[in-house]
C-alpha cells in the first residue's frame, strides 16, 4: 500500500486509543464524547469554585456571587444552570419580599466535592511554583 493511500484510509482514532494507557482507554465509543462534555464542565474554573463554595451546605446567589472573585453575573447564571441540568446542584426560590433563592449541592454534587476541593488545595499548593516554571518558558 502506497503513503497515498495510507493517508487517504479513514483511521480509527478510539482504538488507537484503547490501546494505549490512560483514561481515555477505559471508556467505550458510544459513550466517550459525553464523558468528556462531564470533564469539561467539572473541569471549568467557575464549576469549581461554585461546587467548593456549596461545600457547607445552601447559599445565597448574592453570597455566592461575593464568595467567588472574578465570576460575573452571567458566568454565574450559565454556570449554575449548567450544574441544575447535569443534576449536581439544586435550585430553591423562596416566595419572600425580598425574593430569595438558594443553591446546594445534591448528593451526586456532594460525591464530586472531595475531588474538586483537592484539586483546589493543589492549585493553591504549586502556583508559585507555576508561575515560575511560565516565567522561564516565557523568557527562554
Amino acid at each position: 500500500m502506497s503513503a497515498d493511500e495510507v493517508r487517504r484510509r479513514p483511521s480509527n482514532t478510539r482504538a488507537s486509543v484503547r490501546r494505549a494507557p490512560g483514561p481515555c482507554a477505559r471508556w467505550d465509543d458510544e459513550n466517550a464524547s459525553f464523558i468528556r462534555e462531564i470533564l469539561d464542565l467539572v473541569g471549568d474554573k467557575w464549576s469549581v469554585l461554585v461546587i467548593g463554595t456549596l461545600a457547607d451546605g445552601a447559599v445565597r446567589y448574592s453570597d455566592l456571587a461575593d464568595a467567588i472573585p472574578g465570576v460575573s453575573q452571567r458566568m454565574l447564571t450559565l454556570t449554575l444552570k449548567q450544574l441544575r441540568r447535569d443534576g449536581l446542584v439544586e435550585r430553591t426560590a423562596y416566595a419572600e419580599v425580598p425574593p430569595r433563592v438558594e443553591y446546594r449541592l445534591t448528593p451526586l454534587g456532594t460525591s464530586l466535592l472531595s475531588t474538586v476541593l483537592a484539586l483546589a488545595d493543589w492549585s493553591a499548593s504549586n502556583y508559585a511554583e507555576i508561575r515560575r516554571n511560565r516565567t522561564a518558558y516565557d523568557a527562554g
